[in-house]
């Protein structure tokens, strides 16, 4: 069945995740997240998500390692990270961004 509901999420009263990002608007086949003002840090733990990931960054610098590819992220670019693939981010300076995964990386209540 088709999804035939309209929502609206506004970041002050979305669902903070385990990890610091806040969920936004989630349908059936994609969610989007917000990762805000994540502080420089050491490299997150490699890892693998049953899900694809796009992104944009919105300011800061971050480093994404996809497999064997090395990417710097800036403002104004974006990026995919495959179903399944091995990666991790280091990030580099304040960073904030935005994503969104197929299917979403988790339901909204």
């Amino acid at each position: 069945m088709a999804q035939t509901s309209v929502g609206k999420v506004n970041v002050a009263n979305s669902k903070l995740g385990s990890q610091g990002q806040r969920f936004l608007a989630t349908g059936t086949s994609v969610g989007m997240r917000l990762w805000e003002n994540e502080p420089p840090a050491e490299p997150k733990s490699t890892t693998r998500r049953d899900y694809e990931t796009v992104g944009y960054v919105l300011c800061g610098r971050a480093e994404l390692t996809v497999e064997d590819q090395i990417f710097k992220l800036e403002p104004g670019d974006s990026w995919v990270v495959p179903r399944g693939a091995a990666h991790r981010y280091t990030i580099l300076e304040d960073f904030t961004a935005i994503e969104a995964t197929a299917p979403p990386s988790e339901e909204q209540p």
